[in-house]
């Protein structure tokens, strides 16, 4: 089991390059369960090792974020609110974590805080990949929409690249143990998608 693991994980990272950080980035700012700190900072640690340029990573990182989050808000903007509710309450939207309660969470988030929560919301963890889809829902000025998730997305990607290049400066102290944690995320990551599936189908 650690074997595969270790080796999915090097698989990985020699596969990690700009092209898939913004291609996993731009997944990860759908409505699809991929979460960014498993994208960014290991690219970063990339980065400091001399295989990537870090600036690079943190601009393909937030193109990525601003064509998934485009894609969430045409979605929204074309389709309508009855649509999107009636999809995320849908088993297929339960296949991807979401529910009407939480498309309504993000609604009155983005009403309480107007077009700035494309901002704020970028920085808020269960918030951050569905805000473009009250945006797109409210039909937000599209200038305002790429300036504002393009800005957040940005320095949400930094934060991430900082942590990245830090897991680098203490690799000699967890080497020894990056494959337990690895496979600790990897088991965290499944057992938080399985109480998500089952809570929304008691929902």
């Amino acid at each position: 089991m650690m074997e595969l693991f270790q080796s999915l994980f090097e698989w990985y990272m020699a596969n990690l390059n700009y092209f898939t950080v913004a291609l996993l980035m731009a997944i990860e700012s759908t409505f699809i369960p991929l979460p960014s700190e498993v994208v960014v900072p290991f690219a970063a640690y990339k980065a400091a090792q001399g295989d990537l340029n870090v600036f690079l990573v943190v601009l393909f990182g937030t193109i990525g974020a601003l064509f998934g989050s485009l894609i969430n808000y045409s979605l929204a903007y074309y389709l309508g609110r009855p649509l999107v509710h009636k999809f995320a309450a849908s088993k297929v939207g339960k296949i991807f974590l979401l529910s009407e309660e939480k498309v309504i969470h993000v609604e009155q988030y983005f009403v309480k805080n107007g077009r700035s929560s494309t901002f704020i919301g970028r920085l808020v963890p269960g918030v951050r990949h569905l805000i473009s889809i009250p945006a797109g829902l409210a039909k937000m000025n599209l200038r305002d929409f790429i300036f504002f998730t393009f800005v957040g997305a940005g320095i949400w990607n930094v934060c991430l690249a900082v942590i990245g290049y830090y897991l680098y400066e203490i690799r000699e102290e967890i080497y020894p143990y990056l494959g337990y944690i690895m496979l600790a995320l990897g088991i965290g990551f499944t057992i938080y998608l399985i109480i998500k599936a089952r809570q929304n189908k008691k929902s």
